[in-house]
């Protein structure tokens, strides 16, 4: 009975840990991703545009299933902390695990068996104390079956029973955890472990973007339209889709994409949204950085246009027509964020922008 006894109380410890660990919560997340190829060096960032920087990407060992750092990142990781902290001492860092370049079937395989999961949190949680980072980021792009969603519900859990037990041991502040997610609840026809995230994470940060591009859509499109009259590929219905499934408000950032798409118009006549297209202007998909679509109007005295009815920008010169959140449209966005009670807002990637448009846009519109 005694035994019995004091299991219920160490349960009902662990359980108010956890209570009081989300209750201080975050009052607001001011956020972007950083990575070192991307343009700009650690120690160019305006981090006091931010409350929180994600470090991307860390890599995820498919023999070991242990979260490492290549050997050309482990400079610029290791003093990410030190350097953003540099301008605003209040900043926090999280170290993120994965990208969209990175091997599913090794964080599928990773999240199937007990041991692995295990390999992949101590290791996580080791680099992120060594590196000095306040939390960790999942980027898994994406689950693609039930099983898959179920380990992943597993993986939550179990990562932070472990940052709960890390911090009980050594004293320090728990680590936060966080994962870069599909726009909406549902991905691969299967539906991510709501009670797992609401349990096991301080927050999701939706990926509100790469709705379209040109290699996969015969019309100039938004990719990241925060409203979809027509259906359901928007922000704003993700949003909706994630807090009906049962997620609260506040564990939900919407993601702002600092970059955007150059379809070839196939009448430069007819430059409108949903104009007819044949294909990218420039390498792959036509991505163009936020800078280089600024400098692409500059030189080319390119019209502007910003269409509230979806809350998009888009330019045309000749056959070249861009889609892209400028700095009315990431406005709109993070009010629409604030009065959706949501907890902040993310960036990918802090290195797009323009002399910190965008950033200063985001961070006014959100206010105090």
């Amino acid at each position: 009975m005694a035994s019995k006894t004091l299991q219920m109380f160490s349960l009902f410890c662990s359980v108010l840990f956890l209570q009081l660990h989300f209750s201080a919560g975050q009052s607001a997340v001011q956020s972007a991703y950083w990575f070192p190829d991307s343009g700009i060096e650690a120690e160019d960032i305006d981090s006091t545009l931010f409350t929180h920087l994600f470090c991307a990407f860390a890599d995820l060992d498919a023999n070991s299933n242990q979260v490492t750092v290549s050997s050309s990142n482990s400079g610029p990781f290791s003093q990410f902390t030190q350097t953003v902290q540099q301008k605003n001492p209040n900043v926090k860092t999280l170290l993120s695990i994965g990208g969209g370049n990175s091997d599913t079937t090794a964080f599928a395989s990773m999240a199937s068996q007990a041991s692995s999961r295990k390999s992949f949190i101590d290791s996580s949680i080791k680099l992120a104390r060594n590196y000095g980072f306040h939390g960790l980021d999942l980027d898994w792009e994406y689950p693609e079956t039930a099983a898959h969603m179920s380990n992943l519900r597993l993986l939550f859990n179990e990562w932070r029973a472990a940052v709960a037990a890390d911090a009980k041991a050594t004293g320090k502040p728990a680590l936060l955890l966080t994962a870069a997610v599909y726009y909406a609840p549902r991905v691969n026809g299967v539906d991510y472990p709501i009670q797992a995230i609401a349990n096991g994470l301080d927050w999701i940060n939706l990926m509100a973007y790469d709705f379209y591009d040109p290699t996969r859509s015969q019309v100039t499109n938004s990719h990241a339209a925060l409203y979809d009259p027509a259906g359901q590929v928007s922000g704003d219905y993700g949003v909706g889709a994630w807090i009906k499934a049962g997620l609260g408000s506040k564990k939900l950032v919407l993601g702002l994409p600092f970059y955007g798409y150059a379809w070839r118009l196939v009448n430069a006549n007819n430059h409108g949204l949903y104009a007819p297209a044949n294909g990218a202007v420039g390498p792959e998909s036509g991505a163009m950085g936020f800078n280089q679509i600024r400098n692409f109007i500059t030189q080319n005295n390119a019209p502007v246009v910003y269409n509230a009815t979806v809350v998009t920008n888009y330019c045309y010169s000749g056959t070249t027509w861009i889609g892209y959140d400028g700095t009315r449209t990431v406005s709109t966005k993070v009010s629409y964020a604030k009065q959706k009670r949501l907890l902040g807002y993310f960036a990918w990637h802090v290195a797009a922008d323009e002399n910190w448009a965008l950033s200063k846009a985001a961070k006014q519109a959100w206010g105090a």
